[in-house]
């Protein structure tokens, strides 16, 4: 493998689906909150994303098989509003920074071409002491308050939002696309449900999903 190799199984059929996408991080917020999402609406697998900027190591199952570490993307197309989920076993390593453009730029022109126009990030807020609270970002700034007003976060002001939580907001705004972000405060690397958890519930509030 030279590149990174998408599998798609199926294409389905969706209404202005909106993308949420959650990656390991910070106390694997994102990828936690995302798994709650997933596991709430019963989405389904439809593609995977391989490549050789991930780990180089195979991730063993609970029956034994091992595959190696992928994105995989799953979609919801009976609630409102349709839904194209993103979710990983790891992210490139930090330096890699070519690697993370390529990705999130595959990511991104691959929901773009489902019909995605609006894109939301999940991950966490790195502090030394947890507190259920929630910071988001936009891209732009009537969006950030609005998203912020909704779910009774706060506007995350005068930062970096680091790795793909970032960078699929920057290169959706690149082509005029809606972006958001929903960071939930978190005091550890391990995996913080808390905040996740916080994280989801904030997600349902902005799209309204019961």
């Amino acid at each position: 493998m030279k590149k990174p190799e998408m599998h798609v199984f199926l294409k389905p059929k969706l209404k202005d689906p909106v993308f949420v996408g959650g990656l390991p991080g910070y106390g694997d917020v994102g990828r936690t909150s995302a798994g709650m999402l997933i596991e709430h609406v019963k989405a389904k697998k439809f593609a995977e994303i391989y490549s050789p900027n991930l780990p180089e190591y195979v991730i063993v199952k609970d029956d034994g098989i091992c595959h190696l570490p992928r994105y995989e993307f799953y979609y919801n197309s009976v609630g409102k509003p349709n839904l194209i989920i993103l979710i990983g076993d790891a992210q490139p390593d930090m330096n890699e920074v070519r690697a993370h453009y390529e990705l999130c730029g595959l990511v991104v022109e691959f929901a773009k071409n489902l019909g995605c126009k609006r894109f939301i990030t999940l991950g966490g807020f790195p502090t030394l002491k947890w507190e259920k609270k929630v910071y988001v970002a936009a891209t732009s700034r009537k969006l950030a308050t609005s998203i912020a007003e909704k779910g009774g976060g706060a506007v995350y002001r005068e930062g970096r939002i680091i790795g793909a939580t970032g960078l699929i907001l920057g290169l959706a705004k690149a082509q005029n696309l809606r972006g958001e972000c929903i960071l939930g405060v978190t005091s550890g690397h391990t995996s913080d449900r808390r905040a996740a958890r916080s994280v989801f519930d904030y997600l349902k509030n902005v799209l309204k999903i019961g």
